[in-house]
């Protein structure tokens, strides 16, 4: 895991290092000496072309540094991240808080948009299956492998199908996967600043409910956005070997016939 990291009250642009900790990130966007973008990624890291599409306009070729940032704790971004590191894009690095410890600390904004020279990117290899969990696996693992709701509490209740400042739609049912517990995705994170919470801090979150680096585990959400955060949080902060992120999520799941629900 690479983190970039921005721990002082400078306006300096953030450090980025290659040891493996990756932490910080406006009304623009941050500026960097690094290839940086805010993200809004594809729907669906099966949407290849559209990936391959905007990593050429972007300057992005395969050993690009991208350093990921973001709103709302970087929900996105960790999208993004998941997402090239799927397809094998592992030069990937997350800003630690997003846009939010970014103001906070005052730092420089550009409402400048960087024009770089057109690159031809391919995806090297096969995706990486080992991260990412499909429909028949989940259903196979229940009561075998740590299964961990991310949405908020009444989306795990069946009270609703999405976020409620979102349009309640998606899936046909309300309710969560048999055996999976509930661990809202922003308990990973500090409230004041975004970044996220100490190591000590996350492995009582998820050890205190069973979701342990010696199970498999598998997130997931409405649509394997918010599920995203939660996989980096296991995977790449705790260092959890198996972990994988349902990006078909609750939209597939609450809509799928005879699959089973709770309430």
């Amino acid at each position: 895991m690479d983190f970039a990291s921005s721990r002082s009250t400078s306006t300096r642009p953030p450090t980025t290092r290659d040891t493996s900790k990756a932490r910080s990130a406006g009304t623009g966007g941050a500026t960097c000496r690094t290839r940086s973008t805010a993200t809004s990624p594809a729907r669906r890291p099966s949407r290849t072309c559209s990936a391959r599409a905007g990593s050429r306009q972007s300057g992005i070729a395969p050993d690009t540094t991208i350093i990921l940032y973001g709103d709302n704790n970087n929900w996105f971004a960790a999208y993004a991240y998941w997402a090239l590191k799927y397809y094998g894009h592992d030069k990937v690095q997350l800003i630690d808080g997003g846009r939010v410890k970014w103001e906070k600390e005052g730092r420089v904004y550009s409402t400048d948009v960087p024009a770089y020279e057109a690159t031809s990117y391919h995806f090297h290899g096969s995706p990486k299956e080992d991260i990412r969990a499909y429909r028949d696996h989940v259903q196979s693992k229940l009561g075998k492998a740590g299964l961990v709701d991310v949405r908020s509490p009444k989306e795990y209740s069946g009270e609703l199908l999405a976020p409620e400042n979102l349009p309640q739609e998606g899936a046909q049912r309300g309710g969560h996967i048999p055996t999976a517990v509930s661990i809202p995705w922003g308990t990973a994170v500090n409230a004041e600043d975004g970044t996220f919470k100490s190591t000590e801090e996350l492995k009582q979150i998820y050890g205190g409910k069973q979701i342990t680096p010696d199970r498999e585990i598998i997130a997931y959400c409405r649509i394997g956005e918010r599920s995203a955060h939660t996989w980096f949080v296991l995977k790449e902060l705790l260092g959890y070997e198996d972990v994988r992120n349902y990006d078909g999520s609750w939209t597939e799941w609450g809509s799928s016939i005879r699959l089973p629900i709770e309430k």
